[in-house]
């Protein structure tokens, strides 16, 4: 299969119809008596009513023809409507409304709009006659499974943007997990498709969350034309409360599905400080025009009601964000995949595809959530104690599946972690989730039932040290313990570095006698994400000129790249890029920019955001490698000698009772190093004195024990 073919000159495309164009008049007229004749095709310009033309009886029915033709009749401007439905009657033709969502007859949104044509003009003109035939032909007509050219828009945006570049800037969410956020621009136009965080890895200690780097936005607020949000998973809007506040404009445009904006904002009201937002909800075949941009919603089933793909009309060309896919038959909460409506779109002349990229080292087909639903009925069926599920807080089809089985079984439903407190009550007043009145319970109420009536959903499925399953597991729950019978479920895909934290949750679950059911041992996770089968398909069904993968680890990125190849998209039409790396497309063209935007971590901690940069993080890995060892000394001000002994603190490095031998040695070093830092008797450059102190110390430690501690020299004068 050959992607991005350019379709037929626009010339062929009325060449296989009669169209009737007007000759250069021929040095000698043979009069023939006039008749009426049919007007031209049904279809109509675009910016313009129906063309109703006359012609005169003996006029050659083929201009081509070579036949003379008679010199038409000129009629007067205020008349020459009504003169020709007198001479034409009534042509029947009304003007057809352009549909986002059908194949498009011209891209009419972004070209410099032409000055609507004089009609007389148009009949009695001389033009050249190709112009004539470019100008007048109707467009054709296509079979439905095949791709309509739509020569229009491929002049809107070759002949009159051809010189001119859209940029796709990725901030986050390549070459990673998380962070996703993307831009379109175009000119002086940017497009925000998602703004999310990432968890932090298991080398960043005291780190909440990490958000993308918006510097690239700060001197271009006024520039931005709108935020659009693919749905309402964490690593898609979970920095908004972090950024938005730096982009946020008056007249600035967001919308979401219903589901993504409740979420948003319930979560905003942890944020009071920040603007009220106002964001537009979006449905499935919803447009928006934003700038430059116009943008329409398709529905994709994910693991999360409320997902959305996203189709971008631009100057140069269609985009698509596939948004995280995977085509289910039997979904949860949602319906199946219309790939009726994903082939109406791949009818489009899709000219660049950005597709999900997480599954794509995965062979097959994503599991459907029906059969994640069937291996979980086998849990409830077997436990006779509590259950305690932990999933992401935002698993919302997940969610209610355990609610459903919990229901069927007899179970009532604790709910507990904070974020999941707030989807599920978010998710029960829009009636994404469905629950019997008496269904849930508090988490305080757990006890007052017995064990086989009682199923908590908590968030900790990663081993977040904050989270609910990590405090029940230590022991430091309010409320909860672990009791001999209980089964727990890990339903939830381990995220990328934290492989080694969620081993040692597994383990010290299991030694409190409890059973656990994870993704390895039976199917009860299906990650939401499509897998190679799906995403070749949606290849197929898109037929992008371009393809360039996101949302992955780069090795994910790469393997998405080995598949469109696969399918047949040229290696040069293929991009694999990394965040901050600014990919240029246009109609002939994609190509990675030697130019790079900042794309560093943004870490939050607390209530500071982006306060601990890479020097406070490797200060943290250093404490929590090596640990802490501090030397306080007391210098005489006029002579520059040591008063007493140096004072030692140790944390995480030796206990100081063991190592008397060691701390006598360093006192003794100490004294040496500052006696011939001051032996000059003259000014004592007391900086110099601190930082001979901490290299020399901590080469004399790492001698005696080949470790390097972080050295705080502390030096008081008296």
């Amino acid at each position: 299969m050959n992607f991005g073919q350019n379709s037929a000159n626009a010339e062929n495309h009325g060449n296989d119809r009669k169209i009737f164009v007007k000759q250069e008049k021929p040095a000698q007229q043979i009069p023939q008596p006039p008749k009426p004749a049919r007007p031209f095709g049904k279809q109509t310009r675009p910016f313009e009513r129906p063309i109703k033309t006359a012609r005169f009886q003996g006029a050659p029915q083929n201009p081509a023809s070579g036949a003379p033709r008679p010199k038409q009749v000129k009629l007067p401007a205020a008349s020459f409507d009504g003169a020709i439905e007198m001479i034409l009657g009534n042509t029947n033709t009304p003007p057809q409304p352009q549909k986002i969502d059908a194949a498009p007859q011209a891209n009419t949104n972004f070209a410099p709009k032409p000055q609507k044509p004089n009609l007389r003009q148009n009949v009695r003109s001389g033009h050249n006659r190709n112009d004539r035939q470019r100008h007048f032909a109707p467009q054709r007509q296509v079979h439905q499974n095949v791709p309509q050219p739509a020569q229009a828009q491929i002049t809107a945006s070759t002949s009159n943007d051809g010189n001119k570049n859209l940029r796709v800037i990725p901030l986050g969410g390549l070459g990673e997990v998380g962070r996703n956020m993307t831009l379109l621009e175009y000119e002086n136009s940017i497009l925000i498709m998602d703004m999310g965080f990432r968890m932090p890895g298991e080398d960043m200690p005291g780190i909440d969350y990490i958000i993308p780097n918006a510097e690239y936005l700060k001197n271009k607020i006024k520039n931005i034309t709108g935020v659009v949000f693919t749905h309402g998973h964490y690593d898609h809007i979970g920095a908004v409360p972090y950024i938005i506040d730096k982009i946020w404009h008056p007249g600035l445009r967001i919308i979401a599905s219903p589901l993504t904006k409740a979420i948003i904002l319930k979560r905003q009201e942890d944020f009071p400080g920040l603007p009220k937002l106002e964001i537009e909800e979006a449905s499935d075949g919803t447009t928006a025009d934003l700038g430059p941009f116009k943008v329409e919603f398709f529905r994709l089933n994910h693991n999360i009601p409320d997902n959305f793909g996203i189709f971008v009309q631009t100057p140069v060309g269609n985009i698509i964000d596939t948004s995280d896919f995977k085509f289910d038959s039997s979904p949860v909460n949602e319906k199946p995949t219309d790939f009726k409506r994903l082939q109406d779109i791949g009818k489009r002349r899709i000219l660049l595809l950005l597709s999900d990229s997480t599954g794509a080292e995965e062979p097959g087909h994503s599991l459907s959530e029906q059969e994640i639903f069937e291996n979980l009925e086998k849990i409830f069926q077997e436990s006779k104690g509590r259950i305690i599920a932990a999933t992401f807080g935002s698993l919302l089809n997940r969610i209610q599946q355990l609610i459903y089985l919990s229901e069927k079984y007899g179970r009532k439903v604790a709910v507990e972690g904070y974020s999941m407190k707030n989807n599920v009550e978010v998710c029960r007043q829009l009636k994404y989730i469905k629950a019997n009145k008496n269904t849930f319970i508090q988490i305080s109420e757990v006890d007052n039932y017995p064990e086989d009536r009682a199923t908590v959903i908590c968030t900790g499925a990663q081993g977040e040290a904050d989270a609910a399953l990590m405090k029940i597991v230590s022991r430091e729950h309010r409320f909860l313990r672990f009791k001999k019978g209980d089964s727990v479920i890990f339903s939830s895909s381990v995220i990328p570095g934290n492989e080694r934290t969620v081993q040692n949750l597994k383990d010290d679950i299991l030694r409190q006698g409890v059973r656990v059911y994870h993704y390895k041992m039976m199917d009860i996770h299906a990650g939401g994400h499509a897998k190679q089968e799906e995403l070749m398909e949606m290849m197929r069904i898109m037929r992008p000129k371009f393809f360039m993968p996101i949302h992955g680890q780069y090795s994910m990125l790469v393997a998405n790249a080995d598949l469109a190849r696969t399918v047949g998209i040229p290696d040069a039409n293929i991009v694999v890029a990394e965040n901050g790396n600014i990919v240029s497309v246009n109609a002939k063209q994609i190509v990675l920019e030697k130019e790079k935007t900042v794309s560093s971590y943004v870490m939050v901690d607390g209530l500071g955001v982006g306060d601990v940069g890479e020097v406070v993080l490797r200060d943290r890995q250093a404490l929590s490698r090596d640990g802490m060892f501090v030397v306080v000394t007391v210098i005489d001000r006029l002579t520059g000698k040591v008063k007493g002994s140096p004072d030692i603190i140790s944390r995480g490095f030796v206990y100081l009772r063991e190592s008397k031998d060691l701390l006598k040695e360093t006192r003794n070093k100490t004294v040496e190093i500052i006696d011939k830092a001051t032996s000059n008797n003259g000014a004592v450059n007391w900086s110099y004195v601190k930082d001979e102190i901490r290299n020399k110390i901590g080469d004399f430690l790492f001698t005696k024990t080949e470790r390097r501690p972080m050295i705080l020299p502390v030096v008081i004068e008296v």
